[in-house]
């Protein structure tokens, strides 16, 4: 399984971006599909997962309502549209993946695919 992160950069608060992550060696839509991230001095927290089947997402709090997680299984691609950002979005985002039975579950934990992942810096 390989996950390779795009679409981090500089942005000022307010402004948005979207990241992607491609998939390669393993079938997307066996696969639940997530992001998560790590601030500086931070432990790694969860923000976003997708179901297998895409009809069903979970988000942090923090992020909800500002963020949209989706996912194109014919492309091995997930996304993380990223709206309102603010300096606390700050951080090395990771797209994660795990092979998952339940279609249309979203659990936000038990991730053992990781990407290398993004820088995302929200800074005026």
């Amino acid at each position: 399984v390989q996950l390779v992160e795009s679409g981090g950069g500089t942005v000022q608060p307010g402004g948005s971006l979207t990241l992607s992550c491609a998939g390669a060696g393993f079938t997307s839509e066996n696969y639940i599909l997530g992001w998560f991230r790590q601030a500086p001095g931070k432990e790694r927290e969860f923000v976003a997962v997708i179901s297998r089947s895409g009809q069903f997402t979970e988000y942090d709090d923090s992020v909800k309502d500002r963020f949209a997680i989706s996912r194109d299984n014919a492309k091995n691609m997930v996304y993380l549209q990223m709206n309102d950002l603010n300096p606390s979005d700050t951080a090395v985002y990771y797209c994660v993946a795990k092979e998952f039975m339940l279609v249309h579950a979203t659990p936000r934990y038990g991730f053992d695919n990781w990407g290398q992942g993004t820088q995302v810096t929200v800074s005026s």
